[in-house]
This record gives structure tokens, sequence and C-alpha cells, in this order.
């Protein structure tokens, strides 16, 4: 009996669970919307337009703006300043301030800056405020590397030897060049080695731009030959070449076409053995056939025009020589180191003063900048004399020297300078 009234009550209790759970059931389809989002509320409108309660979407109009103008300036040349902020001309004043030695910084920056050191505007802001800087250029022989080139800042902070741009390969084992500088440039010219003869190739050194390049070539073959740079113009003569009119040509550059002019030698003597620029005129010195005596003369460019002149200034013959501000020196070398100064009133050689044999090792060349003269002598070493101190004082002159940091070897072929 009690086990009668649990079941029915289980099955009671059961029967009602089930109702519930079906009354809990809605049919398919009869379900109640679920409440609207906040999206579905929104109206529907035409694919690509926004709603009115929807917020248009960001096109970026600032930016289409600027890529419109950049491309504008493209198109008609766009100018990119050369320090932001600043009018090129401000910047070219600022940027021509600073010293040459970090020029070859300046030219990493971009191209435009590297363009802007090569420029004329640059050497005119350099020039009008007294910011030219002049180096010492030295072409020297080693015995294993061949032909070296080496430049000097006079700076007594900074002065030390450096080697530049390894020169051309065609000039590297060349004997009998001739190297002058023009203007911002060094220039190479001829020579002939064991397997080649004279040649009348010319090779360039542009100092504003670190690099080397080809300029035109010679009209004439030629080695060991003299030469002189006048007026933005080289002049060469004399020498060995492939010709036998070569000796007997005279060869004009002008640098500004890049281009060379040959006639024949105007002067009645055609044993050059040097040529000086002196006064906007080129001073030729001579030996005569037996090789014991010196004369001199005068050739003027304006007039193309020789005459003969006092042989005592051939003499220079016995030294190298310079000229600062308008005056030939010579370092006098057969009866031990003496300075010489020409004296044009008097026409005669003047000694200024003596060089210790222990500061120089001949044969020397001499270069000047300013009033001061570099007696550079073998290996490198090098002597400074200011003209005014040295005139001061009688007997063996006051200087200072300096040899280079390094080791070396080398024999000297020119020295020339470079103002930039």
């Amino acid at each position: 009996m009690l086990g009668a009234k649990l079941h029915r009550k289980y099955k009671g209790f059961r029967d009602r669970s089930i109702d519930t759970a079906a009354s809990d059931r809605t049919p398919r389809g009869l379900e109640e919307p679920a409440a609207p989002t906040q999206r579905s509320q929104r109206c529907r409108c035409p694919s690509g337009a926004p709603s009115p309660t929807e917020k248009p979407p960001h096109r970026f109009p600032v930016t289409k703006t600027k890529l419109n103008a950049t491309d504008n300036c493209l198109q008609e040349g766009s100018h990119v300043a050369l320090i932001n902020g600043l009018p090129d001309e401000i910047s070219i004043l600022c940027l021509a301030r600073v010293p040459r030695r970090y020029h070859h910084i300046l030219r990493c920056v971009s191209r435009k800056w590297r363009a802007l050191l090569c420029s004329e505007e640059w050497h005119y802001h350099r020039q009008k405020n007294n910011m030219e800087e002049t180096w010492i250029y030295v072409m020297c022989r080693a015995n294993l590397k061949g032909n070296l080139c080496y430049v000097l800042d006079p700076d007594p902070a900074n002065r030390s030897w450096k080697l530049i741009q390894p020169i051309p390969s065609p000039c590297s084992k060349k004997d009998g060049m001739s190297v002058e500088a023009l203007g911002k440039k060094l220039y190479l010219l001829g020579g002939c080695s064991w397997q080649e003869d004279a040649t009348d190739e010319v090779y360039c050194y542009d100092a504003s731009a670190n690099k080397w390049d080809v300029a035109s070539s010679m009209p004439t073959a030629r080695c060991f030959f003299v030469s002189a740079s006048l007026d933005d113009k080289l002049y060469i003569s004399s020498g060995l070449g492939l010709r036998s009119t070569a000796p007997n040509s005279w060869d004009i550059y002008h640098s500004d076409s890049d281009s060379w002019i040959s006639h024949k030698n105007p002067l009645h003597n055609h044993d050059i053995i040097k040529l000086i620029a002196l006064e906007g005129k080129l001073c030729t010195i001579h030996k005569s056939w037996d090789g014991f005596f010196a004369y001199a003369g005068i050739y003027d460019p304006a007039s193309a025009t020789w005459q003969g002149i006092d042989n005592e200034i051939a003499l220079s013959t016995y030294g190298p020589t310079v000229v600062v501000e308008g005056v030939l020196y010579m370092l006098q070398e057969t009866s031990g180191m003496r300075l010489m100064k020409w004296q044009e009133e008097r026409k005669k050689w003047v000694a200024i003063g003596r060089l210790s044999s222990h500061l120089t090792r001949p044969p020397c060349h001499l270069v000047a900048i300013g009033r001061s003269i570099y007696v550079i002598g073998q290996r490198l070493s090098t002597v400074v004399i200011d003209v005014d101190e040295a005139a001061k004082v009688e007997g063996l002159m006051v200087s200072s020297s300096f040899s280079p940091r390094f080791d070396c070897d080398h024999t000297i072929i020119s020295c020339n300078t470079i103002t930039i």
C-alpha cells in the first residue's frame, strides 16, 4: 500500500515537471522578437551613404591636400632648403664659416650640400668673408708604392701630412710628369715610364670634390718638360716628346673651356730649363749649349713677345724659387742652405739668412702661404720661415720645423698650393 502511494506521488510530480517544461517552450515561428539593438534602430540607407545618426567616415582631406601640393612642386621644380627654416642666403653664410678641415663631412650630408661645396658661389662667399684657407699639396715618389699625393693643413693645431685620394693608376708609375695648380684643381701633365713613351694624358684633382678626373689631352706628348700657371692658364714647353717638334712648340691650356692652343715657340731660344710666373709675365731661364752659363728672358703673354733681361736673375737655377707677394725668393743649395731675395731695383740677389742643415733634407721645394715660406725636403721634412721675422735677424734664421708622423722614404716631385 505504501509503495503504491509513493508510485502515484512520484508519477504526479513527474507529470507536473514535464508540463512546466513544455509550457516554457514556444513553438518555432512564435518567438517574441528580440529587443532591438542600437544598430538595428538606425534606418537603412542606400549603400555607401551614412545614416542620419551615423558619423561620416574620415576621408583624410589634409593628407590629400599635402600630396597634391607635393605633386605640383615636383612638376614645377621643387626647392629644397639647405637648412630647414632658413633662407639659402643665410644658410650659405653659415656654412661658409665652417673650417676647411670639416668640408669632407659637409659633403656627406646631402647631394645639395655636396654640389654647393663644388660651386663658384661657395668660393665667392668664402673669399668675401675672408674665410679662405690655403693647403699644400705635394706629389712624391715612394720606392715601393709609386707616386703618391699628400696634403698639409698649415694650421699649427692640425699640422700634419695626410694622404689624399689615390692618383689614377696610369700616373702611379710615371716619371717626368709636370704638376701644376690652377684655381681649385691640381693637374698632372704628361710623363713617361719604362714601358711607355711620352704621353699627352692630363689628369686633374678637384680639391672641392676630393676626386680625380680626366682633362683634355695636351696637343704634344711630352715628358721632362717645364710648366707654369699664370692667369687661369697653363704654359708648357721644351722637354722630350715623340715628335722632333715638341721642344719648339708652346702649348697653352685654358681652364675655363678645358682646351689647349698650340703654336710655335715665340722665344728665340728653345732650351728652357725653368719657368717662373712673376708680375703677370713669365720669366724664362735658359742654359747655354755647354751647360755652364745661364741667361734669362721675359715673355709677355699679352703681346706674345719675348726679350732678354739681365742674366743675374738666371742664378735661380741654383735652387728652388717661390714668389711672395710679387717678390722672388730662392733657396740656394750649392753653398749651404741660404735664403736669397731678388731686388728688382738693384738687379741682384741679396742673402736673407741661413737655414740649419739639420732641419732640411735637400733637394727641397718651396711654396708660400701669406708671408710664410714652407721649405719641404725629402721624406716630407718641413721648415716654416716667416719672411718678416727672418729679415730682422742676421745669420741663422728663426724658423719652425716638423716631420710627418709616419715613416717614409719619399722623394719630392713637386709642391703646390690650393686655396678654398
